[in-house]
């Protein structure tokens, strides 16, 4: 049975996509079998992946969770799941924000992204869900099948406001609808260490939380390589082998599954 871990956060701009991106291919590269999941209607991580015009997608992750709410059979599973650079992904579409309006609505819609991946979990070691910077339904579907959630936050002050709500979102949904949900940890990701900002803001987050929620030792540094890669739909260490990004999301990677093991 594979581990679903959710990469969350309420802001936008930390790091959430790109540590999806970059965290599938490290665990890959390590051997293991990973599902990246692109649950965010802007379909950011299907960009990364290469697909230029996610509007025209007859399988996205937002078709799979209708035809679950319609109690519908969907089409061949495999006509959903694409694969680049090793890494199995399902990809999203605008789509999904109509999913999303029609989530409101449904008994027991919590529950759907879970019944999504009942039928393909044992396939992989791994299933990484990017997740909408918002506390919506989609979000609150994918904390309901997920066994842990990582929080991605960059050292300032906006991103840092933003990270007890979704911790409370967590222990919300994990009182409510999934007991067995916990929070692997916090990653600190664009980090500067040059900036005084930076410091005192990863002070405050290793003195608030140690002890209580696993800060993770390895940080993904702030680099130009992200971007360029995230351009070219490469992830860094593909991109470029000496990148400290990607050194450092590959570090990430062994610390996980070292703190899984």
């Amino acid at each position: 049975m594979s581990k679903v871990i959710v990469i969350g956060s309420q802001k936008g701009g930390v790091g959430k996509t790109t540590t999806t991106l970059n965290l599938a291919y490290s665990l890959c590269s390590m051997g293991k079998k990973v599902l990246a999941i692109d649950l965010d209607s802007q379909a950011n991580l299907s960009t990364c992946y290469g697909i230029e015009n996610t509007k025209d997608l007859e399988y996205t992750i937002g078709h799979l969770l209708m035809a679950q709410i319609e109690e519908e059979e969907p089409e061949e599973l495999e006509h959903y799941i694409q694969s680049k650079d090793g890494v199995d992904f399902i990809p999203s579409s605008i789509y999904l924000s109509a999913v999303e309006a029609k989530l409101r609505t449904e008994m027991g819609a919590e529950r759907m992204l879970a019944e999504v991946l009942a039928p393909i979990r044992d396939r992989y070691d791994y299933v990484l869900v990017d997740t909408a910077p918002s506390l919506g339904m989609l979000t609150v579907n994918a904390l309901a099948a997920a066994d842990e959630a990582i929080i991605t936050v960059n050292p300032q002050l906006l991103a840092m406001m933003g990270l007890q709500d979704f911790l409370r979102t967590v222990g919300k949904i994990k009182k409510r609808i999934n007991p067995k949900l916990t929070i692997a940890g916090i990653l600190l990701t664009m980090c500067d260490g040059r900036t005084t900002l930076c410091k005192v803001l990863t002070e405050e987050v290793t003195g608030s939380f140690q002890g209580q929620i696993k800060i993770f030792k390895n940080r993904i540094p702030s680099t130009v390589k992200v971007g360029e890669s995230i351009y070219y739909s490469m992830p860094i260490a593909l991109y470029s082998k000496k990148a400290s990004a990607g050194i450092a999301y590959r570090k990430f990677a062994k610390e996980l599954i070292d703190y899984e093991g």
